[in-house]
């Protein structure tokens, strides 16, 4: 009748009650036909058909507690249980299961005045066949009920505490989480401190001291000599690098992403790579949309760095760039007509720059934002870099992976 979630408990009381209300007709079918009563049969046939509509009424989803179709059932119930009392007064007994019955599916306010009709109907019972009337005639079926409103209303109200401190608990599981992830969050930042500060102390301070030594060395060389474009291409980059320092320093997106979108620093990338022969194109696929900062960062890190191996290795004179916005991701794809390698050969053939951290590093970006990354190539058949990111939900968490 109850496809609420209840403790083990509940299971229980309910089969003892199937059990009580079957045991009840069977002891008012055997009484009947034992004493052979003149109505024997008549019992029989409304005790088996009121067993019958209690099964039916137990095993029916739609009878459910406070439902119409609960009070139905229980007013069929309860006929056939009148006509049963008028047959046998061994049918007083039932009203004790039916207590229990009219508490539990109807509301209270109505539960009560029924079961208090139900307790008269019983008391009547022993009047309307002729037994000795004493205080017990009265006392039985009053106590029953009370008993029954006690036993109900008393395991409800446990049943609502019950679930009272089964949400206070899992308010403070889901706390508990929370701190702990806040302090998984503040050594995160702890240790993005110290690195800041080392990055501070050594590398920062080392690109700018290379820098201002290019500078006095391109002070000192002639405008013509075969030196200068190299030592200034070299400043250059001491430049954009101590800059990119200073900015991982102070946790903010690379200096490419402050002077505009994604697609403007992407397109930059591209016009600035150079190497013998080789030719960068970029394009947008899609409707762009507004990135947050660490998906800006990764799709840009992930372009740099694929660039930066084909420049070294491919051997490649053509590279193009590709940024797909496609609903629920977007995706970056770096794609060249070198030399290529063989998936899977080891860092030393995939990657060779940075001693193989290349890869690693944008598959870290990727697995960190719910991405995926991957990479096709062969050898003469040129390499393919493919990095998606599902677009994160509109609270800011990252999407489901498109992949």
């Amino acid at each position: 009748m109850d496809s609420r979630t209840h403790p083990p408990v509940a299971t229980a009381l309910r089969l003892c009650l199937h059990a009580l209300l079957a045991g009840l007709l069977a002891l008012a079918v055997v009484r009947a036909v034992g004493d052979d009563a003149p109505r024997a049969g008549a019992v029989v046939v409304v005790a088996c058909l009121m067993a019958a509509l209690y099964a039916a009424g137990a095993l029916a989803p739609a009878v459910q507690p406070r439902t119409r179709a609960a009070a139905v059932w229980l007013a069929l119930l309860g006929a056939v249980w009148l006509a049963l009392l008028v047959l046998s007064p061994e049918a007083l007994w039932v009203a004790f299961p039916l207590y229990f019955l009219q508490l539990h599916l109807l509301p209270t306010r109505w539960a009560l005045p029924v079961v208090a009709v139900t307790a008269a109907a019983a008391i009547a019972c022993f009047l309307w066949h002729g037994q000795a009337v004493n205080p017990g005639t009265f006392i039985g079926p009053l106590l029953g009920a009370a008993v029954a409103v006690a036993t109900v209303l008393g395991y409800e109200a446990l049943f609502r505490e019950s679930e009272r401190r089964r949400q206070l608990i899992e308010e403070l599981m889901s706390t508990r989480a929370e701190l702990a992830e806040a302090e998984r969050t503040a050594g995160t930042l702890a240790e993005r401190e110290r690195l800041a500060r080392e990055i501070h102390d050594t590398l920062a301070q080392g690109l700018s001291s290379i820098q201002l030594l290019l500078r006095a060395a391109e002070r000192t060389l002639p405008d013509d000599a075969p030196a200068t474009a190299h030592v200034r291409r070299a400043r250059e980059a001491a430049q954009e690098n101590l800059a990119e320092a200073r900015r991982f320093v102070r946790a903010l997106s690379p200096p490419d992403l402050a002077n505009g979108s994604l697609a403007a620093a992407l397109e930059r990338l591209s016009s600035r790579t150079t190497g013998p022969g080789l030719t960068v194109q970029f394009a947008v696929s899609g409707t762009p949309v507004e990135l947050p900062t660490p998906y800006e960062v990764a799709l840009l890190r992930t372009a740099q760095s694929a660039l930066a191996n084909t420049v070294r290795h491919a051997g490649a004179r053509r590279a193009e760039i590709t940024l797909s916005f496609m609903g629920t991701s977007v995706s970056l794809d770096v794609v060249d007509d070198g030399r290529g390698f063989t998936p899977g050969a080891g860092p030393a053939a995939a990657d060779r720059d940075t001693g193989g951290f290349g890869l690693p590093a944008m598959r870290a970006r990727a697995r960190s934002l719910g991405g995926t990354l991957s990479v096709e190539s062969g050898p003469g058949q040129g390499t393919a870099v493919a990095l998606t990111l599902p677009l994160p939900l509109p609270d800011g968490r990252p999407g489901q992976d498109a992949a």
